[in-house]
C-alpha cells in the first residue's frame, strides 16, 4: 500500500520520513502552491469577494511532480503546519490534487518527534474549513487594502510605495513614539544620597536616598534647592527610626510564546525577529542529533498559548528533581493562563524532550541553533521550578526634619534563578545586603552626595518592545510580527539606528497622509477589532464574506473621498540634508533613495548632477595602505569592512575595526567575533593578539 504525506519543507520531510518508514513517501510542497495573482487584484468584489487563485509562477514542475506522486498513492495525508496558513496550504493542495475535503486526510504535528508524528498520524481529521476561511479573509483583506491604497500612494507621493493593514498601523506606532520624543521637554531634578556606616560593622557603607521632609515627599528641582537642604542637614545626627524585614517571592516567567521568544532573543542574543523565527523553524522541523538521529527539538513555534501538556510537565519535574533536588519543585504544578484573545491551538514553545539538554545536543547544532535552543530549554525548565525567596530589609533613617530610605536583600533560596532569569529592556538597579541594624541605632555620616538628573524622553521602539506593544494592542498574530517588521524596513518607512527603530522621512509623509485620508486603516483599535473578527471567523461565529462586505462598504467610500480630497495634489518627501559638501557647487548634499538603496545627491539638480556613495567611516586605518577603513555591505546585505581606496587597495575583513591601537606597531586593531573571539592586529608581520574580555564582548 502506498501512502503519500505532503509537508511544506524538505527538512521537515526528511525528519518525518525517518519516523514513518518505507510504507510512506514524504514530499515537500515548498510552502504555498496557489495564491492570488500578482498582476491584478484577484478578488471578485461584486461576487461576494470570491478569490481567483492561480498556480504560483515558477512552481509548475513541482506541481506536476506532486500530481504524479498523488496519482500513484493509495492514501494521501496533508501534514502542513498546524495553523491557519498551514490549513490553507492543505486546502489548496487538496483542490489541486483532487483530494476529498470531507475525508480524514489532514494530520498535524505539535512536535516532530517519533511520538509526536505517531500521535498525529493516528488522529487524522478532515480539513478545518473555518481555519481556511479565516486565512482567506485575512489574505483578501490585506490584498484589498494593499491593491487599492498603494496606487493612490504612487500618484500622491511616489511610485513603489505600499500600504498594508498591519504594516501601516505598525509604522504609525513608531512615528507616534518619535513625535513623543520630539515633543518631550527635558526637566532638571536632583537627588541626595547619604553614605553611612553602622558602629561595629567596619567600613561597609549603607547607601540611603533622601525621601521626605516631615512626612512629605521631597522634590528638588535645582542645584540651589539641593544645596539649601545640604545646609539644613549639616551637623544632623543620623538615627535609624524604623527597620522592616520581610521575605519576597520571585516567580519564574512562563514558557515562551512566539512574541516573548522574539523579544527575549532580541534582548539577550541580539537576534532580529526574522532570524529568530528561521532558527526556531529549523529546530522544530528537525536536526540530526548525534546518537539519536534526525529529530525535532522544540514544539511548534507559532503560538500564543501558555498551555503545557501533563507529560511535558512531568518530564520537566523529573529532570529538576534529579538535577537540583525536590526543594526546587513548587508544591503544586505551575499552570500559566493564556491571554483572553489567545487562540490556544498549540502548547507553549518548549523542548520536545527535556532530557535533551543544551550541552547534550551542542555538538550537533550550529552556534545560533544552540543559543536559541538553550534559551527555550532553560526558560521552560525554569518555568516549572520553585520560586526564589529573598530576605528583604527596608530602613528609615532620620536626620533632623528629613527621612532617608535604605533597602537591601539577600537570597534566601535561589529557586528557578539557579538556571534562568528573564532579561529586561532596562536593567533593574542592583541592591545588596544591608549590615545588621536596628531601630535606635546611630549611624556615622561619611558623605552627602547631591546628584543632578534630567528626565528622559520615552525610548524609541526596539524590535522587542515593538512586538510587545503589537501583542498588547492585539495587532497581528504570532505569525505576522516578524514579516511585518521586515516589510516596513524593506519599504524604507522605518530604519534601524543601532537596535532602535525610527521612522524615515518617507515613513512620516506616508503615515501622515494615511492618517488624514484613511484614519481607520492606521487606527490601533480598528486594526485590533479586525483581528478579533478574523478570530470569530475561525470560531465559526462570523461569516467571512459578510465581514469583508461590511469592511469594503465603508472602505470604498473612504477611498473615493480621498481621491476627491487630494485631486491634483502631490506630497513631496523632504530630503535629509547632510554635512557632506558638493565639491562641484558647494551645496550640502542630501540623501536620496534609488533602485540600489540610499546615495548622496546634490540638491542643485538638474544644474548640478553630482552623486556619491554614502560612506560610513569607522575611525580605523587600513593596515595595508593607511587609508580609511569604511563600513560596507555586500550584494546580499552582509556587513564587512574595506579600504576607501578600493579597488587599488583590496583590503577587506569581516572583523570590526577598533579605536584601540596595536601596542606593538601602532596600527588599528580589529575584533574578531563568534567562536575564537580575539582582538588582533592585521598588519603584515605583526602577530599581536589577545582574547576578548567579557565587557568588550557586550560592547
Amino acid at each position: 500500500m502506498s501512502n503519500l504525506v505532503i509537508v511544506e519543507s524538505p527538512a521537515k520531510a526528511k525528519t518525518i520520513q525517518k519516523y514513518l518508514g518505507k510504507d510512506f513517501e514524504v514530499v515537500a510542497s515548498m510552502g504555498h502552491v496557489r495564491d492570488l495573482p500578482k498582476s491584478k487584484l484577484g478578488v471578485d468584489i461584486e461576487n461576494h469577494f470570491v478569490p481567483q487563485y492561480v498556480d504560483i509562477k515558477g512552481k509548475e514542475d513541482l506541481i506536476k511532480e506532486l500530481k504524479k506522486h498523488a496519482k500513484k498513492a493509495d492514501s494521501i495525508y496533508l501534514a502542513t503546519d498546524p495553523d491557519r496558513e498551514g490549513e490553507a496550504i492543505s486546502w489548496h493542495l487538496a483542490q489541486l490534487l483532487g483530494v476529498d475535503l470531507i475525508d480524514d486526510n489532514r494530520v498535524t504535528f505539535n512536535e516532530i518527534t517519533k511520538s509526536g508524528v505517531k500521535y498525529g498520524m493516528e488522529h487524522p481529521r478532515s480539513i478545518d474549513l473555518k481555519l481556511v476561511d479565516a486565512q482567506q479573509a485575512r489574505r483578501i483583506l490585506d490584498r484589498i487594502v494593499g491593491y487599492k491604497i498603494s496606487p493612490f500612494l504612487w500618484r500622491k507621493i511616489r511610485k513603489g510605495l505600499s500600504a498594508g493593514r498591519v504594516q501601516s498601523v505598525t509604522v504609525r506606532l513608531i512615528l507616534d513614539r518619535e513625535e513623543e520624543i520630539r515633543a518631550f521637554v527635558q526637566q532638571e531634578y536632583w537627588s541626595i544620597d547619604a553614605k553611612l556606616t553602622a558602629k561595629g560593622h567596619g567600613k561597609k557603607p549603607i547607601s540611603a536616598k533622601l525621601a521626605s521632609k516631615n512626612g512629605k515627599k521631597v522634590e528638588i528641582s535645582s542645584e540651589e534647592e539641593a544645596h539649601a537642604i545640604l545646609k539644613q542637614l549639616d551637623g544632623c545626627e543620623y538615627l535609624v527610626t524604623n527597620v522592616k524585614t520581610g521575605v519576597r517571592k520571585k516567580s519564574p516567567a512562563p514558557p515562551f510564546i512566539t512574541s516573548t521568544l522574539q523579544q527575549e532573543a532580541s534582548r539577550r542574543l541580539g537576534y532580529q525577529s526574522r532570524r529568530t523565527m528561521k532558527i526556531a523553524q529549523e529546530l522544530y522541523e528537525g536536526v540530526d542529533v548525534e546518537e539519536i538521529g534526525t529529530t525535532g527539538l522544540i514544539t511548534y513555534m507559532r503560538t500564543d498559548s501558555l498551555r503545557i501538556s501533563d507529560e511535558a510537565a512531568s518530564k520537566a519535574a523529573e529532570y529538576i528533581t534529579q538535577k537540583y533536588g525536590k526543594e526546587y519543585l513548587p508544591s503544586t504544578r505551575r499552570v500559566y493562563k493564556s491571554k483572553n484573545n489567545a487562540q490556544d491551538a498549540h502548547e507553549a514553545i518548549r523542548p520536545s524532550d527535556s532530557s535533551l539538554t543544551p550541552d547534550r545536543v551542542k555538538g550537533s547544532l550550529s552556534s545560533e541553533q544552540y543559543k536559541l535552543y538553550k534559551l527555550i530549554w532553560e526558560r521552560f525548565i525554569a518555568s516549572q521550578m520553585a520560586n526564589a525567596l529573598l530576605d528583604t530589609v527596608a530602613a528609615t533613617i532620620t536626620a533632623g526634619e528629613y527621612d532617608f530610605k535604605a533597602s537591601g536583600f539577600t537570597v534566601k533560596f535561589d529557586g528557578f534563578t539557579v538556571l534562568y532569569e528573564e532579561s529586561k529592556e532596562t536593567e533593574e538597579e542592583a541592591s545588596g545586603a544591608l549590615p545588621p541594624i536596628s531601630a535606635g541605632d546611630k549611624l556615622n555620616l561619611k558623605e552627602l552626595v547631591p546628584n543632578q538628573h534630567f528626565t528622559q524622553p520615552p525610548a524609541r521602539y526596539t524590535e522587542a518592545s515593538l512586538i510587545k506593544t503589537l501583542e498588547e494592542n492585539g495587532i497581528g498574530r504570532p505569525s505576522t510580527y516578524a514579516p511585518t517588521i521586515t516589510t516596513i524596513l524593506a519599504r524604507g518607512y522605518v530604519e534601524r539606528e543601532g537596535k532602535a527603530l525610527k521612522p524615515t522621512a518617507l515613513g512620516e509623509v506616508t503615515t501622515k497622509l494615511m492618517e488624514e485620508q484613511f484614519a481607520k486603516i492606521v487606527d490601533v483599535a480598528f486594526t485590533a477589532n479586525m483581528e478579533q473578527n478574523l478570530d470569530k471567523v475561525e470560531e465559526g461565529t462570523v461569516d467571512w464574506q459578510k465581514m469583508l462586505e461590511d469592511f469594503y462598504d465603508d472602505f470604498s467610500k473612504t477611498l473615493e473621498q480621498a481621491e476627491k480630497n487630494m485631486d491634483g495634489t502631490r506630497v513631496k518627501v523632504p530630503d535629509e540634508e547632510t554635512d557632506v559638501v558638493c565639491e562641484l557647487c558647494g551645496r550640502n548634499m542630501v540623501i536620496k533613495t534609488g533602485r540600489f538603496g540610499k546615495f548622496l545627491a546634490c540638491p542643485g539638480f538638474p544644474e548640478c548632477r553630482n552623486t556619491k556613495k554614502i560612506v560610513k567611516e569607522t575611525g580605523g586605518l587600513c593596515p595595508v595602505c593607511g587609508g580609511k577603513v569604511l563600513a560596507k555591505k555586500s550584494k546580499n546585505g552582509k556587513g564587512y569592512y574595506g579600504c576607501e581606496h578600493n579597488p587599488t587597495c583590496q583590503f577587506m575583513t569581516w572583523d570590526k575595526p577598533l579605536t584601540e591601537l596595536c601596542p606593538k606597531c601602532g596600527a588599528t586593531l580589529f575584533q574578531k567575533t563568534g567562536r575564537g573571539a580575539v582582538i588582533h592586529c592585521l598588519k603584515e608581520g605583526c602577530d599581536y593578539s589577545r582574547p576578548v574580555k567579557a565587557k568588550e564582548k557586550d560592547e
